[in-house]
């Protein structure tokens, strides 16, 4: 079975409610949401924009699923690179309930391999914040390197935090 899908349209009252139930977990490692964030309409917003940039290839965004192939997250690639660079960020974030599941380590090895495969990326990055334990062994569980850190990277919970930076490359023929 799938560890993802590409995310759709309809989707947006299942994460919208996954957002507000899950609200008090995730909002440590997100940046500050508007209250319009939290509804299926803000939800809808977003997915519009994704799916914008899945047309000119600058994103791909995918919902995680779980038990039964209902929703449980989401994983994106974001600001794809092509030309000599061929590389994308990852992001995902999986709901309150199935978290330490294994559904972030699964969806992470199927995006690695839609990213490095049909894609053609060479490289994927992705950061959490240092205290983000969790998230660091999803990468590490899927090949992930640290490179570095990154001082005052993203603004998360309303103030600029540093971040570990990780990578994977593709394989480079001999």
């Amino acid at each position: 079975m799938s560890a993802i899908r590409p995310i759709t349209p309809g989707d947006a009252p299942v994460l919208a409610q996954l957002l507000r139930d899950s609200r008090d977990f995730l909002a440590p490692w997100e940046p500050a949401r508007s209250e319009d964030y939290f509804t299926a309409d803000g939800q809808r917003a977003f997915i519009s924009r994704a799916l914008a940039h899945r047309e000119q290839g600058a994103g791909f965004p995918y919902a995680i699923l779980g038990e039964s192939g209902r929703v449980a997250g989401r994983i994106n690639l974001n600001d794809v690179v092509r030309g000599p660079f061929q590389s994308a960020s990852l992001g995902y974030w999986v709901n309150a309930a199935d978290n330490g599941r294994g559904l972030a380590t699964a969806a992470v090895r199927e995006i690695i391999g839609l990213a490095f495969g049909k894609l053609g990326l060479h490289r994927i990055q992705a950061g959490t914040l240092p205290h983000n334990v969790r998230s660091q062994r999803v990468l590490a569980r899927n090949g992930f390197t640290r490179i570095g850190l990154a001082p005052a990277y993203l603004r998360i919970e309303g103030r600029w935090q540093d971040h570990l930076l990780y990578q994977l490359v593709a394989a480079v023929p001999g």
